[in-house]
């Protein structure tokens, strides 16, 4: 008896994720919930597991699909039933997603692709648990010469040094740069220290023909241009 129960339980699941690969396949990512969604991925890092109960459980611990993706592995891995291998996976997906919002500013003119700039940055930063503070460094047509993350700090600081900054354009012969820090409290609401160290780095950058086009500040699903606020 339980040999059958098993052997139903067993069919039923390959019969769920059969119809789920189809409506896939037939639909594309329009025809799966955020959960079915997550199923989907889980499905070949845990073969032999039902994944929507995963699914659900991660949706409900980080609040949304994209927040899922961008979770710490630590924190991934509390979810009961997540293997290495599974957060492997998803960890994975999110790196591919940044990588192709990266690869669109590739070659272009980043003043000219402004909204794929601002994509590349929400993706990459807006679910960060800590501050970072990364630099766009821009040749004299305003092309991508380098994209680094030059300090990462607790929740609510990042010690940034202006001298380092404007050091690293100098190595890049840079002529131009963007700065953006992202604000895990969601807010990209500027504080004063923001547009304090921001007139530092532009007092140390005119001088040697360095120009700083914006200071970005990512919070979630939402930015702020310190140049849009006229603060620079």
């Amino acid at each position: 008896m339980n040999e059958a129960k098993s052997g139903s339980a067993t069919a039923s699941h390959k019969g769920h994720r059969q119809r789920l690969r189809d409506r896939f396949r037939k639909t594309g990512e329009q025809g799966l919930a955020d959960y079915e969604l997550l199923e989907f991925l889980l499905f070949s890092a845990l073969p032999r597991q039902d994944t929507k109960p995963i699914a659900k459980a991660l949706l409900q611990r980080f609040g949304s699909f994209s927040a899922t993706l961008a979770a710490p592995r630590e924190r991934l891995k509390e979810i009961n039933g997540l293997s290495d291998v599974s957060v492997d996976t998803l960890k994975a997906v999110h790196a591919a997603i940044v990588r192709y919002h990266k690869a669109e500013l590739d070659e272009r003119r980043l003043l000219d692709s402004w909204s794929k700039v601002i994509d590349y940055l929400q993706v990459s930063m807006e679910h960060s648990t800590v501050e970072e503070f990364r630099v766009l460094f821009l040749d004299k047509k305003n092309g991508l010469i380098a994209d680094e993350v030059q300090q990462t700090g607790t929740v609510d600081h990042t010690p940034v040094y202006p001298r380092e900054v404007i050091r690293r354009a100098l190595e890049h012969s840079a002529t131009a740069l963007i700065l953006v820090h992202n604000h895990p409290s969601g807010d990209p609401t500027p504080s004063r220290a923001d547009i304090q160290m921001t007139q530092k780095i532009i007092d140390i950058a005119k001088p040697l023909g360095v120009e700083v086009h914006d200071h970005i500040i990512v919070g979630l699903r939402k930015n702020v241009s310190m140049r849009g606020l006229q603060l620079i």
